[in-house]
């Protein structure tokens, strides 16, 4: 395995990892050299940008919900088919949950376990020098990991620069580049996240835009020389992260469903199965030749009025259903219900398929991993299988209505067990997304 990996992260969220990320991996594929970006952490959203900016498959890479075997395999076939991996970090470079050693879900698991260095983005604006006991923090926090250098983010002048600098110099971290507070170069943000690389006006603009920033800024030379090899063991068979819904599955792929972990998909893909798209927001029925349906989270509540009049959709869904399985992930579980409310509070009519109602006009957060056993047998495995996963949705349950639960889950800080989610006949759907089976 050739390529060398470098893992950009920072010290908290909205430090500007993303934007950087997206810089890096743009200006390096620009000079030729083929890139592969991966996202640490439960993201549906920032490996497409990856994918975008780089022109090759992103996948995610979650030390607390994946065993070590997919873990091995997802970043083996993007180090095998690159020359550098540009990895991004979530959250703060040392946030994660309880669990066992280099299983925490922190970014920092992902730069041990890899072997790859860190470049620090540090948030510079109101602060100087004290950066740099920020950076000597971080540096000092975790043994087994290495900063190769820091990238300084939102300088607001020349002098700024210098005195972020001298700050780094004290503590003998290189200063791998400097970039300018400026709102351009921040891409557009909803609810949950970034808006979806499909959605954004002008991308590959966008994208060149950034990549000529950061090359302006950084030296790039400097962040190749950072980055180290990645060596890991050879895996001796395919790792699937779940099983497989059936053979030919209809996947709802638009605007309002589009939430898959690359992983998954490509799992199922090894099984055997192929994933045959559709459409919802276009009136699309799960198509006749498949065995199975899956409707992944997204943004429903933002079309819940198209969705509603989506007659053959809605139609094609319940006779589908009458004789195959359907599960539904999120906003896929409150399609799956009697109703959804929006965001100005008006009632839409929704599949009926499960008798749970869901609003978006009262919103709560609901974030973080999760821990299923699945209470009966159905698409996603047996009752008993145990699953790990994530939540993140702001939507809530106005009425649970009056099925089964889909799952008993539980959280990685102690929470009692308790029902999620729903199952009604061959029909089964949550707010659980789920990543791979449990082995720890």
């Amino acid at each position: 395995m050739t390529a060398r990996g470098l893992l950009v992260a920072a010290p908290r969220s909205g430090s500007g990892k993303t934007t950087i990320t997206l810089g890096l991996q743009r200006a390096l594929a620009r000079r030729g050299f083929r890139v592969r970006g991966l996202k640490c952490g439960p993201d549906y959203i920032d490996p497409a940008f990856h994918a975008a900016a780089t022109a090759a498959p992103s996948a995610n890479l979650d030390s607390y919900a994946m065993p070590d075997a997919l873990l091995r395999q997802i970043a083996s076939e993007a180090a095998g088919t690159a020359d550098i991996v540009i990895a991004e970090g979530s959250m703060g470079l040392f946030d994660g949950v309880p669990g066992p050693d280099g299983h925490t879900g922190a970014s920092a698991d992902i730069a041990a376990f890899m072997g790859w260095p860190v470049a620090l983005v540090v948030d510079v604006s109101g602060q100087a020098q004290t950066a740099g006991a920020v950076a000597l923090g971080c540096m000092a926090y975790d043994r087994r990991i290495r900063i190769a250098g820091v990238i300084l983010n939102k300088v607001a002048s020349e002098r700024h620069r210098r005195l972020a600098a001298a700050g780094m110099e004290k503590i003998g971290l290189p200063v791998l580049g400097a970039l300018p507070r400026e709102a351009s170069l921040i891409l557009p943000e909803r609810h949950l996240g970034l808006v979806q690389a499909g959605e954004t006006e002008d991308l590959h603009q966008r994208l060149d835009a950034l990549a000529e920033a950061v090359a302006a800024a950084v030296d790039l030379d400097a962040v190749i020389a950072a980055a180290g090899a990645t060596d890991l063991p050879a895996y001796e068979r395919m790792a699937t992260a779940l099983p497989a819904p059936g053979k030919r599955l209809a996947i709802a792929r638009d605007a309002a469903f589009s939430f898959v972990y690359p992983h998954v998909e490509a799992g199922w893909r090894a099984l055997g199965a192929k994933l045959v798209p559709f459409s919802p927001l276009a009136d699309e029925p799960p198509p006749e030749s498949c065995d199975a349906c899956w409707l992944p989270g997204g943004y429903p509540e933002l079309h819940a009025g198209r969705l509603a009049a989506a007659s053959r959709f809605l139609g094609g869904l319940r006779d589908f259903a009458r004789t195959r399985p359907v599960h539904g992930e999120c906003g896929g579980y409150m399609v799956l219900g009697r109703s959804l409310i929006d965001a100005d509070g008006v009632r839409h009519a929704m599949a009926g398929l499960l008798s749970v109602e869901t609003s978006f006009a009262r919103r709560r957060m609901n974030l973080g991993y999760r821990n299923a056993v699945l209470a009966s047998d159905g698409a996603l495995g047996r009752a008993g299988d145990r699953l790990s996963g994530h939540e993140f949705h702001y939507a809530t349950v106005v009425s649970p209505g009056e099925d089964p639960p889909f799952a008993m889950v539980t959280d990685p800080h102690g929470a009692a067990p308790a029902p999620a989610g729903s199952r009604s006949g061959l029909v089964s759907g949550s707010f659980f997304h789920a990543i791979a089976v449990r082995d720890r």
